[in-house]
């Protein structure tokens, strides 16, 4: 026959629940996951190579993704990593502002030009965009090292005290 289900002693035998958590696993599927993300963000950025201005202004704040219009050395354009002909552009813009959401506002578009390409090809670029109805568009520029940012302004000198 079947022995019984419960051990002798009114269930105070040798099994008892387990009352600790143990936290090595998740410290090391955590850890795993922080080494990856931070392998792999560097290369989330933009799949186009160019060598951007630099500039001193502070980076605009983004409400939502913006699209990145890039102008490689070669004179070529891409849209994202998309590389596409100039007579494209604005098509493939108007697909992508008719796919959002009702309502919602206009993306912002980037347009990424290499340090080494014409100011005229960066300027055609642009001018076709605002030629095709977009008027939130803006230059991307590399921010300055931390190093170099400029330094807060001293702090104004105390007022002379006027005699007794």
């Amino acid at each position: 026959m079947a022995g019984p289900l419960m051990p002798r002693g009114g269930g105070r035998g040798r099994y008892r629940p387990m009352a600790e958590i143990n936290v090595t696993p998740l410290v090391d599927v955590m850890l795993v996951l922080l080494i990856i993300f931070m392998v792999a963000a560097p290369m989330m950025t933009s799949g186009v190579p160019v060598d951007l201005p630099r500039t001193q202004a502070s980076p605009l704040v983004q409400e939502q993704d913006p699209i990145t219009i890039t102008v490689d050395p070669q004179g070529r354009i891409f849209l994202q990593e998309t590389e596409i002909a100039l007579e494209e552009l604005v098509p493939r813009l108007r697909a992508i502002s008719e796919a959002q959401a009702p309502g919602a506002p206009e993306r912002r578009i980037l347009v990424r030009g290499d340090r080494a390409i014409s100011y005229g090809r960066v300027m055609e670029v642009m001018g076709r965009i605002a030629a095709g109805g977009f008027t939130r568009v803006a230059l991307l520029a590399e921010p300055p090292p931390a190093a170099s940012a400029p330094a807060p302004a001293p702090a104004p000198a105390p007022r002379p005290q006027p005699p007794r």
